[in-house]
């Protein structure tokens, strides 16, 4: 039989038994801390993940609408005689006169057209390679149109004609 340790040693056994607890309690607590710290920061980066995320969505996005511009801007070309200066296609149609007026003083070419039959009238001007379209009710004086055209939009009467003017 072994023998018993005395008061004194089991004391010291039992103090001793403590103090290193204690020393873990320390440890534990300074790990808590450190995981807390480590948390919000994996937190933070969460945020910062989603608004990552969220950026390259957006630049996605923005890729995709350059890539569309660009094929809508890739139309073929055509080449200005007077100028030799090379315009993407373009038909633009007016619903109001001023701006029909306002695209196209100037214009190189003026074309217009009398639907009697639907009671409108119709004008298209070439200008920078556009072709700028109106389509109307009838001018009030269908025999002064070719000057009043030439005077609206500042264009020779020799340039202005009765017929249909586009780009193919």
């Amino acid at each position: 039989m072994e023998p018993k340790p005395n008061k004194n040693e089991s004391l010291e056994a039992l103090d001793f038994i403590i103090n290193v607890l204690k020393e873990h309690e320390k440890d534990l607590d300074s790990f808590i801390g450190q995981l807390g710290i480590i948390t919000e920061r994996l937190g933070e980066t969460g945020e910062i993940a989603g608004k990552i995320e969220n950026m390259e969505d957006h630049i996605s996005t923005l890729q995709d609408e350059i890539t569309n511009l660009v094929k809508n801007l890739n139309v073929p070309q055509i080449s200005s005689s007077s100028s030799n200066s090379s315009t993407n296609l373009v038909n633009i149609k007016c619903r109001k006169w001023e701006d029909f007026k306002n695209l196209t003083a100037g214009a190189k070419t003026v074309s217009y057209l009398f639907r009697v039959s639907e009671n409108t009238f119709q004008a298209d001007a070439l200008k920078n390679g556009k072709v700028v379209s109106y389509t109307g009710d009838f001018p009030p004086n269908t025999r002064l149109l070719k000057l009043w055209l030439s005077k609206e939009l500042d264009v020779a009467e020799d340039d202005i004609f009765e017929g249909d003017l586009n780009i193919r």
